[in-house]
């Protein structure tokens, strides 16, 4: 069963409490955080209150997406804040497996993030503290930058690399019911939607939609 993550940068801030509930109502498996420094990438939505804040008002996990530098200076905080799962991106670590260790060291399951023009390395050689991989399909420049499915070749070459069959695949960017299927079809574990879930619709019904489109066997 395909597993969805709504990222909550998408939503209502004003009513982020409601937002937790509703989502969790609906069914998503992740809460997706966006923390951004305005330097890696040219945007700052959210801080990490945000996660102490909302952490007792969900037993959803929360799944962290680190989009700045230097971002081994915060995991202590993000552990103690309530985050299950961080990634950081290869872009912006001078040496991935170490960072990946200390999210490992701090108990929470450590990903790697890529650009949409990123390469994947051979990624073997960040076991055993790789638990997911998160593929940008959209730049990380503004929430409403195009979807670039492309990309989407980048998670089956991962998908190929021997030794990563434990390894989760994450598509993060643009996702919607419309192309949800051909993430899946790539190689996706999780999908990662924010306008496809706070778009019209409504919440719940766009999240169904998303499942049943992630998950339809008839269009394999």
């Amino acid at each position: 069963m395909i597993k969805l993550a709504s990222s909550i940068c998408s939503g209502p801030l004003v009513h982020l409490q409601e937002t937790i509930q509703n989502l969790e109502a609906a069914g998503v498996d992740y809460i997706h955080i966006d923390i951004e420094d305005g330097c890696f990438v040219p945007a700052m939505n959210l801080g990490v209150k945000v996660i102490r804040e909302l952490r007792p008002l969900t037993t959803l996990p929360f799944d962290v997406h680190l989009m700045m530098v230097n971002p081994e200076w915060l995991l202590p905080q993000l552990a103690e804040d309530g985050a299950n799962r961080v990634s950081v991106h290869y872009e912006a670590c001078e040496y991935p497996r170490r960072i990946l260790g200390l999210i490992a060291k701090q108990g929470m399951e450590a990903g790697l993030a890529f650009n949409p023009k990123t390469p994947l390395p051979p990624l073997q050689q960040y076991l055993p503290y790789l638990r997911f991989v998160v593929i940008l399909t959209t730049e990380p420049e503004t929430g409403d930058c195009p979807y670039l499915p492309a990309v989407l070749q980048k998670v089956r070459a991962g998908k190929a690399q021997v030794g990563l069959d434990e390894v989760e695949w994450i598509v993060d960017g643009g996702i919607t019911p419309q192309n949800a299927r051909e993430a899946v079809l790539a190689g996706a574990d999780i999908l990662v939607s924010g306008r496809g879930i706070f778009g019209p619709g409504g919440l719940a019904h766009n999240i169904q939609q998303l499942r049943t489109a992630a998950n339809d066997r008839d269009i394999e």
